[in-house]
């Protein structure tokens, strides 16, 4: 009896993975053709270069103070002029965008994976576990985002690591729904409750046939979280809440150059500048994925 069984199962998942290798070929080849996706994964990947190679060629170090060279506007010397401190703003540009990324990226990794978790939890056991979680999930979503990392910063205390943590949690809800939705969905397939009847596990259900079906909102949804994430660890070093001086991030910077917008601009201008295209570049990203992923696009 085991053997017909075995092998109904070798049948059942071969097909499904070989339509699923299938279908991230053709998501492969849409995104290569997809402006917004080349356009924004272009500029993320000039960003990921610049945080890897950007220091060895920078001219001066970011924390080198120099008043009697303060202010100064962009030169030949000093490509983006230098703040109130006469440090090299072009150099803390450099530096901070590994922070940016780092805040950007950890922050939506910590978050997702708890609210992956939460979510399939909640949408494939349902009942009172569905209950409990999906109550947490709204208490925490009617709080606004960087009000709730507002929040929690505050409890924390100012610092890079617990602005990732307070944006990571300000993100779990918004995961945890999305999958959940999505593994509602996939659980009612006929080939989960053929799993079911071969006797696989709960865990092996999840794993191997749930969590692979519902990536494709999920990594929407992460590419544009992490230009939320950015924005909010940005808005709260802005507050001085985050990254603490003499830290190189771009919202500290901005921070530091709104007390000088009248007689040296530049000090505020380059930082925000910075911040606008970073995040714009995740946001075209994100809209090109969702067009791809979208099962109503054309070929």
């Amino acid at each position: 009896m085991m053997e017909p069984l075995h092998s109904m199962d070798n049948n059942q998942t071969s097909p499904s993975n070989s339509a699923r290798s299938k279908r991230w070929n053709d998501i492969f080849y849409k995104l290569r053709t997809n402006k917004s996706a080349v356009i924004g994964g272009g500029l993320i990947l000039f960003f990921i270069f610049v945080t890897i190679f950007g220091p060895l060629f920078t001219p001066y170090s970011p924390n080198t103070q120099d008043m009697v060279n303060k202010l100064q506007p962009p030169s030949s010397e000093h490509w983006l002029g230098t703040d109130n401190f006469g440090r090299d703003i072009f150099s803390r540009l450099i530096h901070g965008t590994g922070l940016t990324l780092i805040v950007g990226f950890s922050s939506v990794a910590l978050g997702a994976t708890v609210g992956v978790f939460l979510g399939i939890i909640s949408g494939y056991y349902g009942k009172r576990t569905d209950s409990i979680i999906m109550r947490t999930m709204d208490v925490l979503l009617a709080f606004p985002g960087i009000l709730l990392a507002l929040a929690i910063v505050s409890v924390l205390g100012g610092s890079l690591v617990n602005v990732i943590i307070a944006v990571a949690i300000s993100s779990i809800p918004i995961f945890a729904r999305i999958v959940r939705s999505s593994t509602l969905s996939v659980k009612k397939l006929e080939y989960i409750d053929a799993m079911r009847a071969l006797g696989a596990s709960d865990r092996r259900i999840i794993f191997k046939h749930i969590f692979p079906n519902v990536t494709s909102p999920l990594i929407v949804q992460a590419t544009l979280s992490i230009a939320t994430a950015i924005l909010s660890a940005s808005g709260l070093s802005f507050l001085g809440l985050g990254a603490q001086p003499p830290t190189p991030e771009w919202g500290a910077m901005l921070s530091d150059g709104r007390n000088f917008l009248y007689n040296a601009p530049h000090v505020a201008l380059f930082p925000g500048i910075a911040i606008v295209i970073v995040v714009l570049a995740f946001n075209i990203l994100g809209d090109g994925l969702r067009d791809v992923f979208d099962p109503k696009t054309k070929d």
